[in-house]
């Protein structure tokens, strides 16, 4: 038998497993240990922004001019200037915590009956939600006291603080949920605990060792706070996956009748080589995000490119190592019922395929076009799809405390919680021009010794504001001065954020197709198979488009998961999930269309190689496909809006691409092609085979002895 690069890792790590397995927990203890010493480095908002705001932030920076955390308390009463004592008491308790500056007098609303305080907290406002409890606790027992009065407050130190505790107590949610569900999901697959166990151990393993070399990461290229969640979502569901498809094909090589180490070898050979593929196209379509020119996705491409090369490492290294230890009792901890139901998955799984294929292979042009029309008519929505950056009050949903203070202060001091912040650098900020330019200003701070300074403009009509005031107001009033004056606020940073997406996301398209195109051209020697996979990539990132604006944007079904329709996508995601899908598409595909390309190469026609491919993959698909959906439809269930978008736009599109996609679309589009999927480029013809090669038929079977297995 001749062996590729995944077979003679298998076979080195079966022979030496003690190595193999002892090396690896070494590595995720140091890794783990060593990454949480260091901590993890956030961004700041001028890392994280773009253009024009993101340069008004690097000035005031540079300046030594950071922003203080800006908090807002509005005093509400029923009768007007009910709320002056109120305000009075609040004003005081919020001088005695010692952690606020820049207190004013409360400002009444035009009916007299709303009074807005505005002040800063003391200090960097980067830990300001570190330093705010005492602050929350001032405002909280004024309202305990006074009933009379209704009491909201936002800001960037109070949203900062709710944000942190509710991504903990959602990561923790997902941690908690997605490893028992997965872990049950696999129990029902393989009927035995250990084999249930085996997976689920090696993708924790290989998160807890990703987090580690990610936090160290983080020292050179600053990372957003939800980039951990990203990770998590995409290693636990990936390491599953990986170790699942191995599994799976060792165990139904010895329920073929193979001796253990065969079927390990072959094994090796073949889901080893098609995780390798994975592995290595999902990495590589991740690199395609540090073509957006934003930091915030480079970040993601980091974290996701290091938790799939240590799961895909895991998978072909120490998985086989323990495979060879274990030998039989891999079977350990059997469930009776489930048990029975797991001697007979193979061929029930590959019965219910072949049922479903029958009239697809009859009927390859009638099921191409169904199916295509459904992805269609599942995409059209995105055709309307808007995109922001949500703010935090659409991020926990119209119902929370924060939104509601958001929304009461917003329509009472209209332009109050998101005001643009304009910031001018000039050689001489107190030259004759520029004084005069700021003197049309109202709310302007000069910061001499820097020559700089701010302008702070309320924004009640959000980006019509912004468009006037960068294309007519700041023009007019600082032209010829020699000042230059840089726009930035929640507005002007969630538009300029949109636009450098725009700009960056034909160069991340373009790159991942080609590299894609290129990876399967190569794997498959087959310019068709290449491009078909290029095509129901598409086929299914549009159609999760459709349905995350469909539910998001739209509203349409979003109270069914406890969501809300917030009239946007969150900015960042549609680039993300474009190249997450691209990448993980390619885990059903290789390990599918590698199966049908097998049965091919002995001689079996096209037809009869989908049928037995498709057969024999059903059930590690299936599964794969149940535990990816389950863990993502976690995340859909969060408290974050932007996290719901991701986990329920992933589990679509996966759900989609495990079933209509792979049973239906592909083989009948194989179909179709005959054998012009195998059509291999005149260059590539002369490159060594990938594949492995295995016996045409399985020797008789043989009961091994419980633990053997493959020995160094």
């Amino acid at each position: 038998m001749r062996r590729n690069l995944a077979a003679r890792i298998g076979v080195w790590s079966a022979h030496h497993r003690k190595t193999a397995v002892l090396g690896w927990l070494l590595f995720v203890v140091l890794a783990a240990g060593i990454g949480g010493a260091s901590g993890m480095v956030e961004m700041t908002d001028a890392e994280n922004g773009a253009g024009d705001s993101a340069r008004a932030e690097q000035i005031l920076s540079d300046a030594g001019l950071s922003h203080r955390a800006g908090e807002m308390v509005m005093v509400s009463s029923a009768e007007p200037d009910g709320w002056r004592t109120a305000a009075q008491q609040l004003t005081t308790a919020l001088g005695k915590t010692g952690e606020v500056t820049g207190l004013a007098k409360p400002v009444a609303s035009e009916d007299g009956k709303d009074a807005l305080i505005t002040f800063e907290m003391k200090g960097e406002a980067a830990t300001a939600s570190d330093r705010v409890q005492p602050v929350l606790d001032a405002v909280s027992g004024v309202q305990k006291d006074r009933t009379d009065v209704t009491v909201h407050q936002f800001g960037d130190a109070s949203a900062g603080k709710w944000l942190g505790d509710l991504l903990t107590d959602d990561f923790q949610k997902a941690e908690f949920t997605a490893v028992p569900l997965a872990l049950g999901i696999l129990l029902v697959a393989f009927g035995a605990v250990v084999a249930a166990l085996l997976p689920v151990g090696l993708a924790l393993t290989a998160c807890m060792a990703a987090f580690g070399l990610l936090s160290l990461a983080s020292h050179q290229l600053h990372l957003f706070q939800t980039t951990y969640s990203v990770m998590f979502l995409m290693g636990f569901a990936v390491g599953v996956d990986y170790c699942l498809f191995y599994l799976r094909r060792e165990r139904d090589e010895r329920a073929a009748g193979r001796d253990a180490e065969t079927a390990l070898r072959i094994a090796a050979a073949t889901s080893g080589r098609s995780v390798l593929v994975s592995g290595l196209t999902v990495m590589v379509a991740m690199a395609g995000m540090f073509l957006s020119g934003l930091l915030l996705f480079k970040g993601f491409a980091i974290a996701t490119i290091i938790v799939v090369f240590i799961a895909m490492m895991g998978s072909v290294t120490v998985l086989p190592a323990l495979l060879s230890w274990l030998g039989d009792r891999i079977d350990a901890g059997r469930v009776p019922l489930l048990n029975r139901r797991d001697k007979r998955g193979k061929k029930e799984s590959g019965r219910l395929a072949g049922k479903l294929l029958r009239p697809v292979l009859a009927r390859p042009k009638f099921f191409a076009a169904v199916s295509a029309v459904v992805l269609l008519v599942l995409a059209a929505p995105a055709l309307g799809m808007k995109t922001e950056e949500l703010g935090l009050e659409k991020q926990f949903g119209s119902d929370s405390q924060l939104s509601v203070a958001y929304r009461h202060i917003s329509d009472t001091f209209p332009g109050g919680p998101a005001p643009a912040q304009v910031v001018v650098e000039a050689d001489d900020i107190e030259a004759p021009g520029v004084r005069k330019a700021l003197a049309g200003f109202d709310q302007v701070t000069v910061h001499r010794a820097q020559n700089v300074a701010e302008i702070e403009i309320p924004m009640p009509r959000g980006e019509d504001d912004l468009t006037e005031l960068r294309d007519k107001k700041l023009p007019a009033a600082f032209e010829g001065t020699g000042a230059h004056a840089y726009v930035t606020g929640e507005v002007a940073g969630s538009t300029d954020f949109n636009d450098q997406l725009k700009a960056g996301i034909l160069p991340v398209f373009l790159f991942i197709t080609a590299v894609t195109f290129l990876l399967m051209l190569f794997c498959f020697r087959s310019y068709v198979i290449a491009v078909t996979a290029i095509l129901l990539n598409l086929l299914s990132v549009a159609a999760a488009y459709g349905v995350m604006t469909a539910v998001f944007q739209h509203g349409w079904g979003a109270s069914l998961i406890g969501s809300e329709g917030v009239g946007a996508i969150e900015s960042w995601m549609p680039l993300f999930v474009l190249v997450v899908l691209f990448g993980l598409s390619m885990d059903y595909h290789v390990f599918v269309v590698s199966r049908i390309r097998e049965a091919h190469g002995r001689g079996l026609s096209t037809r009869a190689a989908i049928d037995e491919g498709i057969r024999r993959t059903a059930g590690a698909v299936t599964g794969a496909a149940v535990i990816m959906v389950a863990v993502f439809s976690v995340f859909g269930t969060l408290s974050m809006q932007d996290m719901q978008q991701m986990g329920v736009g992933l589990a679509v599109a996966v759900l989609l691409d495990a079933t209509i996609v792979r049973m239906v679309l592909l083989p009948s589009v194989m179909a179709l092609l005959g054998e012009r999927n195998w059509r291999t480029p005149r260059g590539l013809s002369r490159l060594p085979s990938l594949d492995h090669e295995e016996p045409e038929q399985a020797p008789a079977p043989a009961a091994a002895p419980v633990g053997t297995g493959l020995h160094g």
